[in-house]
């Protein structure tokens, strides 16, 4: 039987957050925070380990709601990842306010700041993936 799995990337110029789905596709987890000079091998041991059946990637938003530099960036990296993985399906999704409720989330449950530092990543990326699997549970 094939994968249902979702994996999200929260990419950015130093971390990248990694979540991926239950089996069922129900809930998202954040898995792993990769160097993001160095992450390609990461991810293919992520793409073995998970089979996700679609990679979702952050796609930053401005708080206008306009895509800034980093849209094409994104866009870009999706566009190479589809054709280096042409068996996977590679798909942006808005991450706006994302690392902002990552730090707050992490704030709240008493990580100190140095501790945040390597988890806002992997949080951030998390709801990247819970934001996306509540759109189409209910159908948006």
């Amino acid at each position: 039987m094939p994968s249902k799995r979702v994996l999200a990337l929260d990419v950015g110029t130093v971390r990248i957050g990694v979540a991926v789905t239950d089996p069922l596709c129900v809930f998202a987890q954040g898995v792993d925070v990769w160097n993001a000079l160095d992450w390609r091998g990461c991810f293919e041991e992520c793409l073995a380990k998970y089979d996700p059946r679609l990679v979702l990637i952050g796609l930053p938003k401005r708080t206008t709601g306009e895509y800034g530099p980093e849209e094409a960036k994104m866009e870009e990296l999706a566009a190479e990842l589809r054709e280096a993985y042409p068996d996977r399906v590679f798909e942006t999704y808005d991450e706006r306010f994302t690392t902002v409720m990552a730090q707050r989330a992490l704030i709240e449950g008493n990580v100190s700041r140095a501790k945040r530092r390597g988890r806002v990543d992997k949080v951030a990326a998390t709801i990247i993936l819970q934001s996306w699997l509540d759109s189409v549970s209910a159908g948006l």
